[in-house]
């Protein structure tokens, strides 16, 4: 199992900067999976070392933009979370029935 984290859509300025990233987090194993939705905000600066325009951009680098300005423990704790509610899946602690 690994987490698999993907780009929803970006939002960008008249300028070409990204404004905000829409993200996913997901893990399946088997029947059972888990996921999380964010978004990151950002404000883009066209004469930064390193600026990419729009047109330029590839999703492993907005994936990048939004690990880093979440964080290592904000990204852990989303990956950890992920790994629990594939655990309640596999095992959960309230069933919904009828006893007849």
């Amino acid at each position: 199992m690994a987490v698999t984290w993907t780009i929803s859509t970006l939002e960008r300025n008249t300028d070409n900067g990204v404004v905000v990233a829409h993200w996913r987090a997901s893990d399946v194993d088997g029947d059972h999976s888990g996921s999380s939705y964010g978004t990151c905000g950002f404000t883009p600066d066209a004469s930064a070392d390193g600026y990419v325009d729009y047109d330029s951009l590839v999703e492993e680098d907005v994936i990048g933009w939004v690990k880093d300005s979440m964080g290592e423990e904000a990204v852990t704790s989303v990956e950890d979370s992920i790994a629990a509610q594939i655990a309640d899946s596999k095992a959960p602690a309230i069933s919904v029935g009828t006893p007849w």
